[in-house]
């Protein structure tokens, strides 16, 4: 895969997607996102079919129904960076949503397949959501935990971070590219970004052990990151604070990942550079 960014397209808004991805399209078999961009009044409503979604109100108030629930003016944040978690809505496959605006809304739209069902719609509020700080030094991040493994679903694993200006995450660099449990998962990865102030960039390393993956990338506020497999570090720029929001899935929803052994050493503060070198 050589080109592993998706830009969006500024122009649409409503019904259309800012910018999508799709299994065909990202060449995978799991993962599939899009970001819509709507106006006071305006609606989105699909049939779920075989998918599994989730629905992560990045900004702005909605009101949200499915087959069986209607939850009204959910939302809390205008913008992503004040920092507190989102609302989401789960709706499971064989099912069906409609979001209709009550502000001017950014609404990210995660998918994967729903192989087995049974898990109902359901409203994710803030205080559902578990909020982490990890790393310490340049590698402190804040993570909130939308649709992480321990909460019910088939496919679907949802998180957004936040790094701090002159900051790393994804860091050090992890892979989950083999089905090799208990120490590895096989997970596809998109990395959803805004950028502040929005004139700024991320940078993102994507590579393997082999090299038949280096890409080292400059990703732009309101781009999209694929992550097929390999490692993949994000680096914020003194001056600017990076948020992303993760999609993840795979055939077994478990997050296991195993570090870049030339860089595991960090993690261990009574480690040196020295000691790693021997």
């Amino acid at each position: 895969m050589s080109n592993l960014i998706v830009r969006p397209d500024t122009g649409v808004s409503g019904e259309h997607p800012l910018l999508s991805v799709t299994p065909v399209s990202a060449g995978w078999s799991y993962v599939g996102f899009d970001v819509h961009r709507l106006n006071p009044g305006e609606r989105i409503e699909r049939d779920t079919e075989e998918r599994e979604y989730c629905l992560v109100i990045l900004e702005g108030k909605v009101n949200v129904s499915t087959a069986e629930s209607t939850w009204e003016a959910i939302g809390e944040r205008m913008s992503v960076f004040e920092r507190i978690p989102p609302h989401a809505v789960y709706v499971p496959g064989g099912n069906r949503y409609q979001v209709e605006a009550l502000t001017e809304t950014e609404l990210a739209i995660c998918h994967a397949p729903d192989r087995n069902g049974g898990h109902p719609a359901r409203w994710i509020g803030p205080e559902d959501i578990r909020v982490e700080v990890r790393g310490e030094g340049a590698t402190r991040r804040d993570i909130h935990h939308i649709l992480p493994e321990q909460q019910s679903a088939d496919s679907l694993l949802v998180v957004e971070v936040f790094t701090p200006p002159g900051h790393w995450s994804s860091y050090p660099p992890h892979k989950h590219d083999q089905d090799a449990l208990p120490d590895e998962s096989l997970l596809e990865e998109t990395y959803y970004y805004r950028v502040n102030p929005p004139q700024g960039f991320a940078v993102q390393r994507v590579y393997t052990d082999d090299g038949s993956l280096d890409s080292t990338l400059a990703v732009k506020n309101g781009e999209t990151v694929l992550v097929p497999k390999g490692y993949h570090p994000v680096s914020a720029p003194p001056g600017y604070e990076v948020y992303y929001l993760n999609v993840m899935a795979g055939p077994v929803r478990v997050w296991r990942i195993h570090n870049d052994p030339d860089h595991a050493w960090t993690l261990d503060p009574l480690r040196t550079r020295e000691d790693r070198q021997e």
